[in-house]
C-alpha cells in the first residue's frame, strides 16, 4: 500500500530544462510542482472532506444530546439503528477517509516534492559556469540547495493539511450555526473578520522576517564552511580567534533576525488568545440567550459550544500553519537567489559536438579582462599546429591561466574567438569540448570518494586493469596499496577526504595525473603539473609525461623552466600579451624576458614578480 502511494509521482520525471527559470516566487513554485497537479487536486478534495466529517461529528453529538431528552425506555427502539450507523461511520469510514488523506500527504507529496526540488535545483546549479561558482561561497550555495526543498515541501503540506482544511472548517461552521439559528453566525463572522486582520498583519511581516533570517543562516553556513575548508590556513596562521570573531558577526546577525521574527509570533499569540476569548464568549452567550428564549435546543447549545471550543483549539494551529507557510515561502524565496539564477554560459542554439580531427588550435584577437580594465588577455592571436607542444611562461598576472580557462570555455571571451580544427568553441557543446581536453592543474583537488573513483573520473567506463595501469604510469600504484581510511577501506577503495586532504600534495598530484592518463584526451593542458612532486618522483614521472604528450597538442604552464625547455615552442606572456615566442635556444639567444627569467632561476624555478592576479 505504501509503495503504491509513494510511486504515484516520479520526482525524476523528464522536464524541459530552461536557462532562465522563473524569478518570481509563485511562477517558480508552479513550474516545479507541475508533476503534482492531479495529486494536489485530490489532496485538496480529501482535506475538505475530512474537515466536513469533523463538523458533521459535532452536529451528530448535538443530535445525541437532543435525543437524550426523550423517554429512556423507548430510546433504543427509536434511535438504535441510527446510533449503530453512527458508530460504524466513526469506527470504519472516518479512519478510512483520514488514512487516504494522510497517505496522499505523507507518502505521496512530502517525500517526492522535496526530492524533486532538490534534484532539479542541483541539476540547474551544476550547469552554472566556473565563474559563477567563483563568485559565491560553496557553503552558502549548498545550504540553499539543501534548505529550499524541505521548505517548499512544508509550504505545500500546510496548504492541504491546514489552509484548505481550515477554510472548509470555518465555512462549514458558519453553515451549521446558521442552520441552527442565524444569530449564532454574527459573533463568528465578527471574530473571523478580526482573525483575518490578525493573519494579514502577521503574514505581511513573517515573510520578510523569515527571508532575512534565512539569509543570515546562509551567511553563517558560508563563513563556517569557509573556515573548515581552509582549516590548514587557519591553524598555520594561528587565526583561531579571528575566525571565531568572523563567524560571531554572522551568528549574531542570525540571532537578531530570529529575535525580530519571534517578536511577531509573540504579538500574534497574545492577540489570538484575546480573539478566541471573544469567540467562545460570543457564540456560547448568544446560544444560551436563544435557549432561554426557547428558540434553540440543548443540543444546539452543546453543538455551538463544542464548535467554538474546537475553533479555539484550532486557531492557534491554523495561525502557526499559515505563518509557517509564509515563513517557508520566505526560505524558498531566499533559495531562489541561487536556484533561479539564469545560466549565462550556455551552448549555442543547435550547437554540435566538437569534431576533433587533428587538434589544431587557432586563437584570433582574443581579449578578456573579467569585466575589469586590467588583467587577463589583451588581443592575443596565436596558431598552434596539430601535435605541437607549447610552453607558457611569464609573471603572475600575465594571462597564462586566463588563456587556459578560455580554451576550456569556463568563460566566454569578451572579444575574439578560439577555433579547434576550424570550429569556434563557442559554437560547439561544452561537454564535447571538455571531453577532448585533458588537464592537470597545480591545485590537484580530488573528490571525497575512493581513489578508484577519482582515477575513474577520467573515463567512467574504464575497467580495473586500466585504472591500475594508469596509476602505475603516474607512479601512484605503490602508495595507493598502502592507503587506509577510518572506515576500514584500503588501497584503491580508501577515501581520500575532502579535496583529497588525506593525501600529501605529491600523492594528490599523482592521482590527478593517473586520471588524465586514463582520459587520454587529444589536447593536453598542464598547469604546473609536477609542482607538487619532489625531485625524485618528478624525475621518475617525466618519462610518463613525455609519453602522455606523444601525438597530442600540448599547452604547458610552468615556472620551473627546465620542465618546458624541450618543448617545440615557448610563449612568454607579459601584461596579457605574447611578448616573445620561439624555442628555448632561440629565446635565450634573443636576450629578452625569457633569457632574464632563465638567468634568475634558482633551482629551476622562475623568479616571478607578481604584478597582478589572474
Amino acid at each position: 500500500m505504501f509503495r503504491f502511494f509513494e510511486n504515484l509521482v516520479d520526482p525524476y520525471t523528464a522536464y524541459p530544462e530552461t536557462n532562465v527559470p522563473p524569478t518570481r516566487l509563485w511562477p517558480f513554485m508552479l513550474d516545479y510542482v507541475r508533476p503534482f497537479r492531479r495529486v494536489f487536486i485530490f489532496a485538496a478534495v480529501m482535506s475538505v472532506v475530512v474537515a466536513l466529517v469533523e463538523l458533521w461529528l459535532i452536529w451528530a453529538m448535538g443530535w445525541v444530546v437532543d435525543i437524550l431528552s426523550g423517554d429512556p425506555a423507548q430510546f433504543w427502539d427509536s434511535h438504535g439503528t441510527a446510533l449503530i450507523l453512527l458508530a460504524l461511520f466513526i469506527l470504519l469510514i472516518r479512519p478510512a477517509l483520514q488514512a487516504l488523506d494522510v497517505l496522499i500527504l505523507n507518502n505521496t507529496i512530502m517525500p517526492n516534492i522535496g526530492t524533486l526540488f532538490r534534484w532539479r535545483s542541483h541539476r540547474h546549479v551544476l550547469r552554472q559556469s566556473v565563474g559563477w561558482f567563483e563568485n559565491d561561497f560553496a557553503g552558502r550555495i549548498a545550504n540553499r540547495i539543501m534548505q529550499t526543498p524541505p521548505a517548499a515541501g512544508e509550504a505545500v503540506f500546510q496548504i492541504f493539511d491546514a489552509i484548505t482544511f481550515s477554510l472548509a472548517y470555518v465555512a462549514g461552521s458558519m453553515f451549521l450555526l446558521g442552520q441552527a439559528d442565524p444569530w449564532l453566525m454574527i459573533p463568528l463572522v465578527l471574530w473571523f473578520a478580526l482573525y483575518a486582520a490578525l493573519m494579514t498583519w502577521t503574514i505581511r511581516r513573517v515573510g520578510p522576517a523569515s527571508k532575512a533570517a534565512s539569509d543570515a543562516r546562509s551567511l553563517v553556513t558560508g563563513r563556517v564552511v569557509d573556515s573548515y575548508t581552509n582549516i590548514h590556513s587557519v591553524k598555520m596562521f594561528a587565526h583561531h580567534d579571528q575566525e571565531i570573531r568572523y563567524a560571531k558577526e554572522a551568528i549574531d546577525q542570525t540571532r537578531a533576525t530570529f529575535q525580530a521574527e519571534m517578536r511577531i509570533y509573540t504579538i500574534m499569540d497574545v492577540t489570538l488568545v484575546m480573539l478566541n476569548g471573544l469567540l467562545v464568549v460570543g457564540v456560547t452567550g448568544v446560544a444560551l440567550v436563544l435557549w432561554m428564549q426557547g428558540t434553540a435546543s440543548v443540543g444546539a447549545v452543546a453543538a455551538a459550544t463544542a464548535l467554538t471550543l474546537r475553533l479555539n483549539a484550532m486557531t492557534g494551529w491554523i495561525m502557526w500553519a499559515l505563518t509557517s507557510f509564509f515563513r517557508e515561502l520566505g526560505v524558498v524565496s531566499e533559495g531562489m537567489e541561487t536556484i533561479a539564477q539564469p545560466i549565462t554560459l550556455t551552448d549555442a542554439p543547435k550547437a554540435k559536438p566538437l569534431a576533433l580531427t587533428n587538434g589544431a588550435i587557432k586563437i584570433e584577437n582574443l581579449s578578456h579582462h573579467y569585466g575589469r580594465d586590467v588583467g587577463g588577455l589583451d588581443n592575443i592571436s596565436l596558431t598552434i599546429h596539430p601535435g605541437e607542444k607549447i610552453g607558457l611562461v611569464g609573471r603572475s598576472g600575465g594571462g597564462k591561466s586566463t588563456l587556459v580557462k578560455l580554451l576550456l570555455r569556463f568563460y566566454d571571451a569578451e572579444q575574439g574567438r578560439i577555433l579547434i580544427d576550424g570550429q569556434d568553441i563557442a559554437q560547439v557543446t561544452q561537454d564535447s569540448l571538455r571531453r577532448q581536453i585533458g588537464m592537470v592543474q597545480q591545485d590537484s583537488a580530488l573528490l571525497h570518494r575512493s581513489v578508484r573513483d577519482n582515477i575513474r573520473y577520467g573515463r567512467t567506463d574504464a575497467d580495473e586493469a586500466e585504472i591500475i595501469k594508469a596509476a602505475k604510469q603516474a607512479q601512484a600504484h605503490d602508495f595507493i596499496l598502502g592507503l587506509h581510511d577510518s572506515h576500514g577501506n584500503t588501497g584503491y577503495d580508501a577515501l581520500v577526504g575532502e579535496r583529497g586532504v588525506k593525501l600529501s600534495g605529491g600523492q594528490r598530484q599523482r592521482v590527478t595525473l593517473a586520471r588524465v592518463i586514463l582520459k587520454n584526451a587529444p589536447i593536453l593542458l598542464l598547469d604546473e603539473a609536477t609542482s607538487a612532486l619532489d625531485s625524485e618522483v618528478e624525475a621518475a614521472i617525466q618519462d610518463t609525461l613525455y609519453g602522455m604528450m606523444e601525438g597530442k597538442t600540448v599547452i604547458a604552464i610552468a615556472h620551473r623552466l627546465s620542465t618546458i625547455a624541450h618543448l617545440d615552442r615557448i610563449l612568454v606572456m607579459d601584461q596579457g600579451r605574447i611578448a616573445e615566442q620561439g624555442s628555448h635556444d632561440a629565446l635565450l639567444a634573443q636576450g629578452g624576458l625569457y633569457a632574464g627569467f632563465w638567468a634568475r632561476q634558482s633551482g629551476g624555478f622562475l623568479d616571478t614578480d607578481t604584478e597582478a592576479t589572474e
